[in-house]
């Protein structure tokens, strides 16, 4: 890694742990410089200002994200036919890495910048929407594919779940905390498997082939 990238990506390290320990409005460029050994005029080489540097933030995290779902996901889905059991597969692979990643109680940046949204411009704003957006995306593209071999549950939306989880994470996070217990994480993100699993209670029947039609005997 080259030596500006290096940097900007200490600046990125060291803003993201002060802004998860105290939020972002608390969180100053004077003390990020001073962590990161570097001068004013090193920081804004970098950054223009606080909103970009939580543009910066928020992009980061949505390339890890996407990142970490594409591979496990991916990766379960290979070691079988079914698409709801690797999905179940994923979803616990999953789970244990957001409790790993969550072992020393730290928070989730995305929810951080969200509780202060009053401090940002409507780029930081549009950039939250935009991996949310492709968040549910994601998984509702998951759940289509389940649903075309497996019945849907009788008053469940594949909308709504595919937004569950992010909510779920979320609330976990802060109970984990709250509790200072990484593993609430893991076991919220089990119980939304079982009810994946509840949402899609039997497979669909495969259609018997029709029979091929003969041509009648000619007549003698």
């Amino acid at each position: 890694m080259k030596r500006g990238a290096a940097t900007r990506e200490k600046i990125l390290d060291i803003a993201k742990s002060a802004v998860l320990a105290k939020g972002f409005g608390a969180t100053s460029i004077d003390e990020i410089i001073a962590e990161a050994g570097i001068t004013k005029s090193g920081f804004f080489y970098h950054f223009r200002d606080k909103n970009e540097l939580a543009r910066a933030l928020v992009s980061r995290f949505r390339d890890q994200v996407e990142g970490v779902l594409q591979i496990t996901f991916g990766r379960a889905r290979e070691l079988t036919d079914d698409p709801l059991q690797g999905f179940l597969v994923g979803l616990k692979l999953f789970a244990e890495l957001v409790a790993e990643d969550h072992r020393d109680g730290s928070g989730c940046i995305i929810a951080s910048i969200c509780y202060q949204e009053r401090l940002f411009d409507r780029e930081v704003t549009a950039s939250i929407q935009e991996f949310s957006q492709s968040w549910s995306q994601r998984f509702h593209g998951y759940f289509s594919d389940i649903a075309m071999h497996y019945d849907l549950a009788p008053g469940v939306e594949i909308d709504d779940l595919a937004d569950m989880l992010g909510c779920i994470i979320d609330g976990a996070i802060i109970m984990a905390r709250v509790n200072k217990d990484h593993r609430y994480i893991e076991r919220q993100i089990l119980a939304y498997r079982v009810q994946v699993r509840m949402a899609f209670p039997t497979p669909r029947t495969v259609a018997p082939k029709r029979p091929v039609a003969t041509q009648p005997p000619l007549a003698a």
